[in-house]
């Protein structure tokens, strides 16, 4: 019975874990593809900027959306919608006649990136047993760095299937589009799904609710949690005004804090910019590609640790020492550049290390807490907040790198990424609580108190 409890558990999270494949994907696809693209419709720098960046416009637009959505309709319904969103976009690259109509495509894929980023990390942890949320929700990191694994490999073997003149006018195509087979495969798989079982209770459906806990949990476990989200849902208002009152005002400043500086530490910098960053401390450029896979598998392992450990350390003990691994590693990436001592291994050493001490802290555990910090009526909305200003990040950094390390130098760019993790880690041990074990409602109580 036990047995049958988690397979069913796992199940649904591997289906809800599957818009972060689709995140993965949707964003790493569009590298293998822009070479092409430029040559196909002879694009300037700012257009190919554009035709990259659009879709970062589309994921604000999803952030912002998705969690009204999702409080409205439901976490289920509002997750197919973001996987239609998919699989149009994926259709839209593949059949685009011009470069216009190929741009509302990735900004469409964008607004589902951008909603699945927010969606399934709050669907996988309103379904997940308090004991287990951690590591489920890791789940979700876990599939983005898978899907930019397999859109890697796939770009790969598309490229190797004609010459440059059939990559410029098709292969491209066939990159973005074959995007729509896991998006209709994770369209499918989530009318296998149930809805979140707090969000009925929030609506008023009772029966039903309580009927998916006990498929979840045992049922005096089951019981016992559905009178903690009736009690909850009582005390709630379900106005947005609630996260700006005296304790959930605490846990706002906390989502809006880790979105920000999860993405301003240095790892986009990194994973976008490496093969540069690699050839400018000496590498050649097939070695810099070669040693960009290694970061990629780097990040995979080393995310398994935080699954492994998040249920079992703690959120706060896993943040606290993954942020000063990653200090420790930028304090000497920034001090090779400046003492000009490139030569060796060290530099990849320590962008390794950085990635790993990411991987295993600061990539995974942002989405479990976010998840799990606000009320279930506005956890929606609350959840959009915080993405939105994840992306926001996301863009800065994508948009700012190039400019730091040309006008500050790489030293004093890593140095930068250093002052950021060195706040963030003060943050972490002054401000955010340890929430490993407790139900979405104990922590809200928690708030309150």
């Amino acid at each position: 019975m036990e047995a049958h409890k988690n397979y069913y558990l796992f199940k649904i999270t591997a289906i809800g874990a599957l818009g972060g494949l689709l995140f993965g994907y949707d964003t790493a696809v569009i590298s293998g593809a822009i070479g092409f693209m430029e040559s196909k419709f002879s694009l300037t720098p700012a257009l190919k900027g554009w035709a990259v960046s659009s879709a970062i416009v589309g994921c604000v637009i999803g952030a912002l959306t998705a969690g009204y959505v999702a409080d409205r309709m439901g976490r289920k319904k509002a997750l197919i919608i973001t996987a239609l969103l998919f699989a149009l976009s994926a259709i839209g690259c593949l059949l685009a006649p011009n470069f216009t109509l190929l741009v509302v495509a990735r900004i469409i894929g964008g607004v589902g990136v951008g909603a699945a980023s927010m969606l399934s990390p709050l669907y996988i942890s309103e379904i997940s047993p308090a004991e287990k949320r951690g590591s489920l929700v890791s789940l979700y990191q876990l599939g983005i760095v898978l899907g930019i694994i397999i859109v890697y490999f796939c770009n790969y073997l598309v490229a190797r299937s004609g010459g440059e003149a059939w990559n410029i006018e098709y292969g491209w195509r066939y990159m973005l589009g074959s995007e729509a087979v896991p998006a209709l495969l994770f369209l499918v798989a989530l009318f296998f799904v149930p809805e979140s079982p707090r969000w009925l209770s929030k609506n008023g459906d009772n029966v039903k609710a309580l009927k998916i806990l006990e498929r979840l949990n045992t049922r005096e476990k089951a019981l016992k949690t559905h009178q903690e989200i009736q009690m909850a849902l009582k005390q709630e208002k379900g106005k947005l005004s609630e996260l700006f009152e005296k304790g959930f005002r605490t846990a706002i400043i906390i989502g809006v804090v880790l979105a920000l500086f999860s993405q301003i530490t240095g790892i986009n910098a990194i994973m976008y910019y490496a093969p540069e960053i690699l050839k400018s401390a000496g590498f050649g450029v097939d070695s810099a590609l070669m040693q960009t896979v290694l970061i990629g598998v780097i990040n995979s392992i080393f995310t398994f640790v935080a699954i492994k450990y998040i249920d079992k350390a703690g959120r706060k003990k896993l943040l606290l020492w993954g942020i000063m691994g990653m200090i420790i590693c930028l304090l000497v990436i920034g001090s090779l550049y400046h003492f000009n001592a490139l030569q060796g291994p060290w530099l990849l050493i320590f962008i390794l290390g950085f990635v790993a001490c990411f991987a295993s802290s600061l990539g995974p555990i942002p989405w479990v807490i976010i998840s799990e910090i606000f009320p279930t009526k506005v956890r929606g909305v609350a959840m959009s907040i915080c993405v939105m200003v994840l992306w926001v990040g996301v863009m800065l950094i994508s948009q700012f790198t190039p400019v730091l390390l040309s006008d500050l130098g790489p030293s004093y760019t890593f140095w930068l990424f250093m002052a950021n993790a060195i706040f963030l880690w003060i943050f972490t041990l002054k401000m955010i609580p340890e929430t490993n074990g407790q139900t979405l409602e104990e922590i809200e109580m928690g708030w309150k108190k």
